[in-house]
């Protein structure tokens, strides 16, 4: 999967690190805000048996 994206990215190995490192700033930026608060309250983190 790295490698078929490498192969795809325009430009010289440094623009392609630019682009690399802006990709997975723009998915770990939408996993915080979107994809984990959507999925938290289904996660047994939230069950606590603790001070009951």
């Amino acid at each position: 999967m790295y490698a078929w994206l490498w192969r795809h990215l325009p430009g010289p190995v440094w623009v392609r690190v630019l682009i690399s490192a802006a990709l997975a700033a723009a998915v770990l930026t939408a996993c915080f805000l979107w994809v984990y608060p959507a999925i938290a309250p289904h996660m047994p983190f939230n069950q606590t048996t603790v001070g009951e």
